[in-house]
């Protein structure tokens, strides 16, 4: 089962049995899992990415990707992996479809924040 203790308990307090928990945590896995290739898709589908990741030393505004790629694993609920640039890179510690245009990636270290990517700039 994929959900913490204190999650557990508090669906067994919300009424659900153990079953009934562990089919949540199931679906949980799979939608993370479908999650992780639409992501994976999206990206190798594109030849350019735009996003608002926010560089120290890059222009404002979004920023144009025309070498990105992503590699991403799942394990139970979470989805992990490593989106390149290029020369440069950086860890992938979530992710999530937030349109047909548009994906989200939580970047970690390095960045430490959620970075939108589209195919169309107009899309950010």
């Amino acid at each position: 089962m994929h959900f913490d203790p204190r999650t557990q308990q508090a669906l067994r307090e919300a009424g659900l049995d153990t079953e009934e928990i562990r089919a949540a945590s199931d679906r949980a896995a799979e939608l993370v899992a479908e999650d992780a290739a639409a992501i994976e898709s999206f990206v190798a589908d594109a030849e350019t990415l735009h996003s608002d990741l926010e560089t120290a030393h890059g222009p404002d505004g979004p920023q144009e990707h025309p070498d990105c790629a992503v590699d991403l694993y799942t394990h139970g609920g979470d989805l992990r992996g490593y989106v390149s640039f290029g020369s440069w890179g950086a860890y992938v510690e979530d992710g999530r479809t937030l349109s047909d245009d548009v994906v989200e990636l939580t970047l970690g270290p390095t960045v430490h924040d959620r970075v939108r990517f589209a195919r169309d700039p107009e899309d950010l």
